[in-house]
């Protein structure tokens, strides 16, 4: 019963967060996400609200897709315990987004487990995730640097 009541919790997740506001306007879908919060790939068409002046992928939409991920993925990871906000990005613009891209996200055990090490002995400690926005052929259309704030509920 207990793995049901999760399953649904997950599936209603992954559902609703394709209609939370910032995500419509920006056109942004969660793809997929794994059952354990530790992998998800979130893709954006090119469409007539989320283009620029010059008729390419809105920075800010490009930047939308990797808003939240990892701060939702660490909560889910890291536990009551832990206190998660993002605190900041940065964006670098390498090709136009003239088409459908997308974000993959990553966090693996090792990462976790250096996390909890580190905040144990510090206190806190500010994560970098570093995430690739891609076109359908492969090609990098911009980087962002995520900074994730993580520290131990006193």
């Amino acid at each position: 019963m207990k793995n049901l009541i999760f399953d649904l919790r997950q599936k209603f997740l992954e559902k609703a967060i394709n209609f939370y506001g910032p995500f419509v306007g920006a056109g942004v879908k969660l793809e997929s996400m794994s059952k354990d919060y530790r992998s998800a790939k979130v893709t954006m068409p090119l469409r007539f609200y989320n283009k620029n002046y010059m008729g390419t992928q809105f920075g800010g939409s490009l930047y939308s897709m990797v808003d939240p991920w990892y701060m939702l993925m660490l909560i889910k990871n890291l536990g009551k315990g832990y206190i998660v906000w993002d605190k900041g990005a940065t964006i670098r613009f390498k090709k136009p987004g003239i088409g459908k891209v997308h974000a993959e996200f990553l966090l693996t055990q090792e990462i976790i487990d250096e996390i909890k090490a580190n905040v144990e002995e510090n206190t806190k400690m500010d994560k970098v995730f570093k995430v690739e926005i891609k076109d359908e052929s492969g090609v990098l259309i911009c980087e962002v640097d995520k900074v994730v704030y993580i520290r131990k509920k006193s």
